[in-house]
């Protein structure tokens, strides 16, 4: 029997109801697990000002934050029941396009549509929160050309890549979420091979990492841990933020390790070793590798659940919507499936903690320098005013890393 557009509209309102409520409640016992007791971890580390301020800082992200989701719950309800879906795909249609240029322009106008309701609340978080605490190091020119990069990468890689989609769950039938899947995965894996040398450059500046201590120190630690790369790049982070940062990227021999410059001038190169023994050590205990497979089997698996709410018009109905269409059914299956995707998202963020652990005791112990670690972390926590108390149901939800007390407790042990 199917199901009625009645059902489908108020299971939608519920899920995404019950997601804002889950998410303000989860913010408020994080709020009120704040203490000015500075953690005896940090005493003498930590000034008691500045962490009076991490915790200021901490109150008034989560209330923006409150607000902006506050916002979008109301717009997402009033948007659906108005038909504002309907309005969108009967502007799409106007134009007298194939079904795939119409869900194009569809999706475009939709996208179009999200970014300009997020920039008021990506400028005040910006040039007025961020600014207010140290962080922000973006101009207007900076932020306006990011804007138009990332429209121009949508426009030269996101426009074929969702039109394949559409053309192959047009074309395949029952078949479609499969060869969709292969698809997907094969994109996916291409991106990140590409990505380190062509399209991140598009956003930073990555200058290879000038001869030194610093150089000396990790050129030696890989070559002990055999871990091949293909160059260690500094990036201009403090074009965009005071906040310090460092990553890998890329695979194979197309390996790099970015360190931000602001984390540079504020570490040892004892200390930038142990960050980067902690990145070398997800990839030597593969964690890297099955993270991939395991997005690519969610992949897999959602591209499935789709295939059955292709069409529906129960679900069509819900949002008002006068055709059915391949392009629209992607949007509509993405509300119905957040619920599925939260799961997964807890299951997934528990799995890396338990990795990120493995990291740290990984490089605790092949750099043969725990309190090395413990020093940058703390540097980090301290320098991006972190919480160092969540509440530990936050953690459980959102957390993809220890807090940093229970990081700097196994590493204690290794001392």
């Amino acid at each position: 029997m199917a199901l009625s557009g009645n059902f489908y509209l108020a299971l939608i309102l519920t899920i995404i109801s019950a997601e804002y409520l889950l998410n303000i409640w989860t913010e408020r016992l994080n709020l009120k697990r704040l203490s000015p007791v500075l953690p005896k971890e940090f005493e003498g580390f930590y000034d008691p000002l500045k962490y009076a301020k991490s915790q200021t800082y901490l109150r008034e992200t989560t209330l923006f934050e409150a607000g902006a989701a506050t916002f979008a719950l109301f717009f997402s309800i009033v948007f659906i029941l108005a038909g504002g879906f309907n309005v969108l795909d009967s502007f799409a249609r106007a134009f007298g396009l194939s079904a795939i240029l119409t869900g194009l322009v569809f999706s475009f106008l939709l996208k179009f549509l999200l970014d300009l309701l997020e920039l008021p609340f990506e400028l005040y978080d910006t040039f007025v929160i961020e600014e207010k605490y140290g962080f922000n190091k973006t101009t207007l020119k900076t932020f306006a050309l990011d804007f138009i990069k990332e429209w121009g990468l949508t426009v030269a890689i996101g426009a074929p890549a969702l039109a394949a989609v559409l053309w192959i769950f047009t074309a395949y039938g029952a078949r479609a979420w499969l060869y969709g899947w292969g698809f997907i995965t094969a994109l996916q894996l291409f991106m990140a091979f590409i990505s380190p040398a062509l399209l991140l450059p598009l956003f930073n500046k990555f200058t290879p990492l000038q001869d030194g201590p610093l150089r000396t120190e990790i050129e030696a630690y890989a070559a002990k841990e055999r871990f091949k790369m293909s160059g260690i790049f500094v990036m201009d982070g403090s074009r965009r933020t005071s906040k310090t940062n460092a990553f890998f990227t890329g695979f194979g021999r197309f390996r790099r390790i970015v360190l931000f410059d602001t984390l540079i001038e504020k570490n040892t190169p004892q200390e930038l070793t142990a960050v980067l023994a902690h990145e070398m050590g997800h990839y030597k205990k593969k964690h890297i590798l099955f993270f991939t497979a395991l997005a690519a089997a969610q992949t897999g698996f959602m591209l499935w659940l789709l295939s059955f709410f292709m069409g529906n018009r129960g679900l069509f109905a819900a949002f008002g919507m006068e055709n059915t269409s391949v392009y629209a059914s992607l949007v509509f299956f993405g509300f119905l499936y957040s619920p599925v995707s939260f799961f997964l998202g807890i299951f997934m963020n528990r799995l890396s903690r338990k990795y990120e652990f493995e990291a740290d005791a990984y490089a605790g112990r092949t750099c043969g320098r725990p309190q090395a670690l413990i020093s940058a972390l703390k540097k980090l926590a301290v320098d991006n005013l972190s919480n160092l108390t969540p509440h530990p149901f936050k953690v459980f939800l959102e957390y993809s890393h220890p807090p940093i007390l229970e990081r700097l407790r196994l590493l204690r042990k290794m001392t």
